[in-house]
């Protein structure tokens, strides 16, 4: 008799707490029951196979995306981003750490010669937002934070300058921009690529 046939309604009880234990959806467990799928799990739990996580690589040498009437006025390269949340620094100016407003147009030269990541990165993080921490959502005040990727630089149509910024809002993470002419404040970081 094999193993499955002892397989009781107590065992089933256990996968099913395991699942939802673990935060198992009903569709990632239909999909684990698919194909070879579960025969694959068994190599790794037999010492006969590895999971190794999946690198997340950004192009960040590619041309960005450009929203319908907009043109790129800057867009700084940054090869091959492997994206870490822990290789991404929040930046604040000086001003901002003290709880002031800058200029875009000020906050711009401060970043100047910083390895700021462009929005390439602000685009893939939108296309997983699976990868974005839980603790991007707000700062340590509980504010929203909204996270700009000052590494491209937009020209809108009537001609203003802007950066595109990433923020989570009503349950997910969206995107908007914000005038160079504005100010920026504590709640604004600069996304950076960590030293």
């Amino acid at each position: 008799m094999s193993n499955l046939e002892t397989l009781d309604v107590g065992q089933a009880n256990e996968l099913k707490l395991a699942f939802r234990r673990t935060g198992w959806t009903n569709e990632e467990v239909k999909r684990l029951c698919e194909g070879d799928t579960l025969a694959d799990l068994r190599k790794v739990l037999l010492g006969h196979a590895e999971v190794k996580p999946a690198e997340h690589v950004i192009n960040c040498d590619a041309d960005p995306f450009v929203p319908s009437g907009w043109k790129v006025e800057e867009h700084q390269k940054g090869g091959q981003f492997r994206f870490d949340p822990t290789q991404v620094e929040f930046w604040l100016s000086e001003p901002q750490r003290k709880g002031k407003v800058i200029e875009g147009v000020k906050l711009r030269k401060g970043l100047a010669g910083k390895p700021v990541l462009n929005a390439n990165v602000l685009d893939y993080l939108l296309a997983h937002p699976h990868l974005i921490p839980e603790e991007w959502k707000r700062d340590s005040e509980g504010h929203i934070r909204y996270i700009f990727f000052w590494g491209t630089i937009y020209r809108r149509s009537d001609g203003g300058l802007c950066v595109r910024y990433v923020y989570w809002d009503s349950g997910r993470w969206s995107w908007s921009y914000f005038w160079l002419d504005y100010g920026w404040d504590v709640h604004s970081p600069a996304a950076l690529r960590a030293d």
